[in-house]
C-alpha cells in the first residue's frame, strides 16, 4: 500500500462523501479508491467510514483522523514547494466554477497570460449560475456574485461589481424613458427577472438617491437564470435590466443599450472566491486566486473590497 495514495484516497472519499466522486477528482478507478481504503483501515485495525449502498459516512475515529490528515498532507505540499523552484511546483489540475459572464467577458480573454506564468497547471473551467455542490463535486474554488447561499464555505470577499439599469433604444421607444424608479410599475414598463437558483425566486433590486430607497416593482415577461441570456433579453427589447457595468459598457457605447435613472444608485455586487472548508489552500489554488484578484482589479467597474 502506498500510505500517500491512500491518505489522498481517503480524504477524498470524506470531502465527496462518495467513492465514485473521488476516484473522478483522483482520475483513478472506483476499485482502486476502495481498495486503499480498505488497506488503510485494516494498517489502522480503525473502521474509519460507514458504508451503504446509498451513502458514505465518516465515523467518529474516521472524523479525527481526517482533521490530522489534512495538515499532514498540507505540510508535505507546503515542504514540496518550498524545496522547488516556485513556478515549477505549480503544477497539476485546478477544478474552477466561475459566472458564465465573467468567464466571457473577464476571465476567459485574460487566461493567455496565466497560461503563459504557470504552464504547468490545468485549469477545467465550470461556466455556469448556478451554484454547484463546492465539496461534492470536488471543486477547488468557485467564483460568485452576491451574498453565499452556502455558509459553511470559506470566502474570500475579491472585489464589488458597480452596477447600473439599462434598457435597450427598440424598447424605450415602445414604453418611454422612466424617470423615477417608480415609474417602472406602470403597466407601460416590463423587467427581465434575474432568477435566484436554488429558490426559482427573481432576485430583488434596490435604488437609493439623496436618502430615498425604492424597490423596483414591475410586470415580468421575462425571467431566466443565466446572466448571458439576461444580458440577451435586454439587448433584444424584452425588459428593463439591472446588470454590472463591465457587462453593459460595450453595449452602451454601441448604442444598443442606454443607462436609465441617471443619480440613482443600485448597491454594488459583492464578489467572493470560496472553497471548501479544512481542505488545505494549495500554492497553486493561492495563485490562481491571486491571479483572478489583479484581473479584476484592472476592470474599471469591478472595485476591490
Amino acid at each position: 500500500m502506498d500510505r500517500f495514495d491512500a491518505l489522498q484516497a481517503f480524504t477524498r472519499v470524506v470531502e465527496t462523501g462518495s467513492f465514485t466522486k473521488a476516484a473522478r477528482a483522483l482520475d483513478v478507478s472506483n476499485t482502486t479508491v476502495t481498495q486503499l481504503v480498505q488497506q488503510l483501515e485494516a494498517r489502522l485495525r480503525v473502521k474509519l467510514l460507514h458504508r451503504t449502498t446509498r451513502q458514505v459516512r465518516v465515523t467518529e475515529d474516521g472524523a479525527a483522523y481526517y482533521e490530522r490528515v489534512v495538515r499532514v498532507l498540507a505540510d508535505l505540499e507546503d515542504a514540496d514547494t518550498g524545496l522547488s523552484n516556485a513556478a515549477a511546483a505549480l503544477r497539476g489540475r485546478l477544478r474552477v466554477d466561475v459566472p458564465s459572464p465573467l468567464a466571457r467577458l473577464v476571465l476567459v480573454p485574460a487566461l493567455p497570460d496565466f497560461q503563459a506564468r504557470y504552464p504547468d497547471i490545468e485549469l477545467h473551467l465550470g461556466v455556469s449560475d448556478r451554484m454547484v455542490d463546492v465539496i461534492g463535486d470536488d471543486v477547488d474554488c468557485v467564483l460568485r456574485g452576491g451574498d453565499l447561499a452556502d455558509s459553511t464555505l470559506m470566502a474570500r470577499r475579491v472585489g464589488d461589481l458597480s452596477m447600473g439599469v439599462y434598457a435597450a433604444p427598440a424598447y424605450l421607444e415602445r414604453s418611454g424613458n422612466p424617470t423615477h424608479p417608480r415609474d417602472l410599475a406602470d403597466d407601460a414598463h416590463r423587467l427581465v427577472g434575474y432568477l435566484r437558483w436554488r429558490s426559482g425566486r427573481i432576485a430583488p433590486v434596490t435604488m437609493h438617491r439623496d436618502g430615498e430607497t425604492v424597490a423596483l416593482h414591475g410586470r415580468h415577461a421575462l425571467a431566466v437564470d443565466d446572466g448571458n441570456a439576461y444580458l440577451a433579453a435586454g439587448l433584444a427589447g424584452l425588459g428593463v435590466l439591472c446588470v454590472p457595468r463591465y457587462m453593459a459598457e460595450p453595449h452602451v457605447a454601441r448604442g444598443e443599450l442606454r443607462p436609465l435613472l441617471p443619480g440613482w444608485q443600485v448597491e454594488p455586487m459583492p464578489l467572493y472566491v470560496a472553497f471548501p472548508p479544512h481542505r488545505h489552500v494549495s500554492a497553486k489554488l493561492r495563485t490562481f486566486i491571486d491571479w483572478v484578484v489583479g484581473v479584476l482589479a484592472q476592470q474599471a467597474h469591478i472595485a476591490r473590497p
